[in-house]
């Protein structure tokens, strides 16, 4: 097996301290959106750590129904709805939340009950065409629409906003800036996965994690 496919592995160990250091600033700090963050770094990894499962022990259709609800539906949906408790009012907020539990419980409920189609599986590879009820694909391209449209576009316009504000705020820029490019990078990954690309996955996780991981520290602390 090529070595690309251990990478789940290290990705599983970024998202244990970054989840960690969240959680540690939720504790400092009670904010609602550093939850949902803490929640979303959480699924991302358990994501990757089936990865890494399926990766050391081979495939089986239960860690790929839990693969594809952490990865696929919770990869990201979290981490957009810690920006939207961040960049707009908690009512409203509230209503999105709660909408965004209510789907994931359906799609998730589908996701165990459709039956798999084994014989699709190609080298072990973690691939959402086993779904014999194809339909059920598509919500997770309404949840991967839904991240790209708040956690990337909220950090556009928040990129936007401190870049208006002068060299004072220029690190919380290139912060934002940094999780813009992380989550088209983490959205590629999805869409290379969807057309039976894993190994382009594993790269594009690692790689959206670490830079908003980045994006998340420039953030919180001004480099000088």
């Amino acid at each position: 097996m090529q070595l690309i496919y251990y990478l789940p592995i290290i990705t599983t160990i970024v998202a244990i301290c970054f989840s960690w250091e969240v959680a540690n600033r939720y504790r400092q700090r009670q904010g609602l959106h550093l939850l949902w963050w803490c929640i979303g770094i959480v699924c991302f990894g358990l994501g990757t750590l089936v990865e890494s499962c399926v990766t050391l022990f081979g495939w089986h259709p239960l860690l790929f129904r839990f693969w594809y609800i952490a990865g696929a539906l919770l990869g990201a949906a979290p981490l957009a709805q810690g920006t939207v408790y961040l960049l707009i009012n908690k009512k409203l907020a509230h209503i999105l939340a709660v909408f965004l539990l209510l789907f994931v419980i359906i799609a998730s409920t589908f996701v165990f009950l459709t039956p798999l189609d084994i014989s699709l599986v190609e080298n072990g590879e973690l691939s959402g065409k086993v779904i014999e009820w194809e339909k059920v694909r598509l919500f997770s391209i309404f949840l991967n629409v839904y991240a790209v449209f708040f956690l990337g576009g909220g950090a556009f316009i928040s990129a936007w906003r401190f870049y208006k504000q002068g060299k004072e705020h220029y690190h919380r820029f290139i912060g934002n800036v940094l999780i813009v490019i992380g989550t088209f990078c983490a959205a590629a990954g999805g869409a290379s996965a969807r057309m039976g690309h894993t190994e382009v996955l594993y790269v594009a996780e690692l790689f959206a994690l670490l830079i908003i991981y980045l994006g998340y520290r420039v953030n919180i602390k001004q480099i000088k």
